[in-house]
């Protein structure tokens, strides 16, 4: 009977490595493939341990001496190569966000970056983190919990700082990062981590918000939430350390629609209503597998979409107000005034499809007149930077050579009209 055990659970470790490879592309079966795909394929190092942790306890109990035992041996030997595989691929991450920042930022942007943030702290493999890949704490950041942004005492009102503990000599630039999960749940605790404890370990002071959720909330009391997020920014963060006249915005998933929204909807009295007149600009957006169609236009989902926004997050049909939908999708508020801007994808994303993203892109690119980066990550799933991986550090190092480059390109040109005095 041991033996019979261990094959099947062979069988199914086999069957979660396959699907980190080829997820299943299915509606009602893309949440599943999600779950599975994502640990398998962002953690493959850990699974292998702990896979080969329980072939050895199966092997203690007697189950590699049957002959359904070492057929299970087998299917677990071809899991680990599949695995190791992963790792690989995920270690490839660098090269391919590298040539991303060429081919967005152009020749010569390593001299433009600004030098006090270094991505090599970010790059280079902690394997102690890594194996620890939760663990998501920085003895060089200090968190400010619970700050009231909008006055009302609302929790979903609050948000959290993270900064250097010790300060710098300077006003520090500002990141502030909104959370996903599809408009419904989530938390300011949760998502972004990993890139904002490093970005605050390099200087910079990082914000993240919470905002009211669906069903409870309807929209779009989401995007509302986040301008006053960025106006409250914009006015305070000097208190704590931080530059308001560089504030960039960064989220994924839902959180990466927001940021999009915040970033390319400048002063929109729709989004602001009761502080039309507050700063709420962003300087620079970085989206990770953002949903920048609401409208699904091009027919890449299913019918499922559609009806949890016309349901749960708008409480519309789409076919009676089309316009709140298309108001709502990053896709059609794309124009001139879009500031620098960085998206991240997955190829094997299976609830954000990757081609909305090369649309969106594609469309940034024809309108802005600022550099638009576009890493697109083979093997990734959605949700892949929450915890620390290699592909998270490869795309964390990657978003702070941006942000570094956005930064000292604003910083060269303020200064070059006093060197010509």
């Amino acid at each position: 009977m041991i033996g019979w055990i261990y094959l099947g659970a062979s069988m199914a470790g086999l069957l979660l490595t396959l699907n980190a490879y080829r997820p299943l592309r299915a509606e009602l079966l893309s949440v599943f493939s999600f779950f599975s795909g994502w640990l398998t394929s962002e953690l493959p190092i850990q699974t292998i341990l702990w896979q080969a942790a329980a072939t050895a306890g199966f092997g203690w109990a007697g189950a590699l001496s049957t002959t359904p035992g070492q057929a299970g041996l087998g299917l677990s030997l071809a899991s680990w190569v599949g695995l190791a595989n992963l790792a690989r691929q995920a270690q490839q991450a660098g090269a391919v966000t590298d040539a991303a920042l060429d081919e967005g930022l152009g020749e010569g942007w390593h001299s433009v970056r600004d030098r006090r943030v270094s991505s090599a702290g970010a790059r280079t493999a902690d394997w102690a983190q890594l194996l620890f890949a939760f663990w998501l704490r920085d003895h060089r950041v200090e968190r400010i919990r619970n700050v009231d942004y909008w006055g009302d005492g609302i929790h979903r009102h609050r948000l959290n700082i993270y900064r250097p503990r010790e300060p710098p000599e300077q006003p520090a630039p500002v990141l502030l990062y909104l959370h996903g999960s599809g408009w419904m749940v989530g938390d300011k605790r949760e998502q972004g981590l990993p890139m904002m404890l490093f970005l605050a370990s390099q200087g910079w002071v990082c914000v993240t918000a919470n905002y009211r959720l669906s069903p409870k909330a309807t929209w779009p009391d989401h995007i509302v939430d986040a301008k006053r997020a960025t106006a409250w920014v914009r006015r305070h963060i000097a208190e704590y350390g931080g530059d308001p006249s560089f504030v960039a915005v960064s989220g994924g998933s839902a959180g990466g629609q927001l940021a999009s929204l915040v970033a390319l909807t400048p002063g929109d009295p729709d989004f602001q209503p009761g502080f039309e007149s507050e700063d709420a600009h962003v300087d620079a957006c970085v989206s990770f597998y953002g949903v920048y169609d609401m409208t699904n236009r091009d027919g890449l989902r299913g019918r499922g979409f559609l009806w949890f926004l016309e349901r749960v997050v708008m409480k519309a049909r789409y076919g009676d107000r089309p316009e709140l939908f298309r108001a709502a999708s990053p896709m059609d508020r794309i124009g001139p005034s879009t500031p620098p801007f960085m998206a991240v994808h997955g190829t094997n994303d299976s609830l954000v499809p990757v081609a909305e993203a090369r649309r969106f892109v594609q469309n940034l690119r024809a309108a802005s007149a600022e550099p638009v980066v576009y890493a697109e990550l083979p093997g990734a799933q959605h949700a892949f930077e929450v915890f620390r991986s290699l592909r998270t550090a490869h795309v964390v190092g990657a978003v702070a050579d941006f942000l570094a480059f956005v930064r000292g390109r604003r910083v060269t040109t303020q200064e070059t009209p006093r060197a010509m005095l």
